[in-house]
């Protein structure tokens, strides 16, 4: 009777005929988070504090990641909060770059970039916004909340936005025979 032959990612044994299923066990590891910089400015200040403080905050997140070796990773989660009075007058402009160094392992291709764009910033996203928080704070400002942010969703936007811009590159540069 001829054995089964193993396919890609199965064995077999003499003891189990049938074809096993050998797991690729996926790790993420965190090896070290810290703060890879911080500021603040309050131009502003000290006539600031003297006002109603009511100010509109417009926020900026990105992420970048860098490729260690061995299956590192830094990954830096950078937040820019800018507080102004009247669209005019800054109140504060506070910015953190929040870092991890990440242990991947089992995954590649497609999937690493979304577990680099998507898990890594929500490892790093309670710590950047206590962070942030801690400098507005310290600088005389009423604390800074920020909202949960949903990584998922921006990383499938910047997804969308690759592809339309590759589709307009090949619209703008047609393959000539």
């Amino acid at each position: 009777m001829a054995r089964p032959e193993p396919a890609g990612g199965e064995s077999v044994s003499e003891d189990n005929p049938q074809p096993q299923r050998q797991t690729v066990q996926v790790q993420l590891r965190v090896e070290r988070m810290y703060v890879k910089d911080a500021s603040l400015e309050s131009p502003g200040a000290p006539s600031i504090f003297s006002e109603q403080f009511r100010p509109e905050m417009k926020v900026d997140i990105n992420t970048s990641v860098n490729s260690l070796g061995d299956n590192r990773h830094e990954v830096v989660l950078s937040v820019t909060v800018t507080a102004t009075r009247d669209e005019q007058r800054t109140a504060y402009l506070v910015e953190v770059h929040q870092a991890g160094i990440f242990v991947i392992e089992g995954v590649q291709g497609a999937a690493l970039r979304q577990v680099l764009g998507v898990a890594c910033p929500n490892m790093l996203f309670p710590y950047l916004r206590e962070a942030l928080d801690n400098l507005v704070v310290k600088a005389g400002f009423p604390a800074l909340q920020l909202a949960p942010v949903n990584f998922d969703a921006l990383y499938g936007q910047a997804l969308a936005q690759q592809r339309q811009q590759q589709q307009a590159a090949e619209q703008d540069n047609p393959v000539k025979h």
